[in-house]
């Protein structure tokens, strides 16, 4: 059985930062097989793709939404099965549940559906 746990959410201000982390766990998990993505689903929302990095068997090719070119980050941990998030310049239109989630197809898609597993969420919350 595969888990994803989130962790780092929590109340930032406008123009702030914040660092996810989605930790995986599990036997038959094995995690450089899978691309790894960020999702998000604000309230009244639809969940929406922020930012996809492809398996660690070979160089990381890496997706954002255009949302959140230039201020988001993700990268993985192969090591640690640990991906992460870095979101600068924090603005309230980035509130929102964020998930984690996990592919073994590797096509690094942006699309919910495509994602096996997923964790439970980390709310983010950005005041103005």
């Amino acid at each position: 059985q595969v888990q994803l746990a989130e962790s780092g959410g929590g109340l930032a201000e406008a123009g702030g930062s914040l660092r996810l982390s989605c930790t995986a766990s599990g036997r038959e998990f094995n995690w450089v097989w899978y691309t790894m993505a960020w999702f998000r689903q604000a309230p009244g929302q639809e969940r929406e793709f922020v930012a996809g990095i492809s398996s660690g068997r070979s160089l990381d090719r890496i997706n954002y939404a255009d949302s959140v070119k230039g201020r988001f980050t993700i990268s993985r941990d192969n090591a640690a099965k640990t991906l992460h998030l870095q979101m600068d310049t924090l603005n309230p239109d980035d509130t929102a549940l964020y998930y984690c989630a996990a592919d073994r197809t590797g096509a690094l898609s942006t699309v919910a559906r495509d994602y096996t597993f997923w964790g439970q969420g980390t709310q983010v919350t950005v005041s103005s």
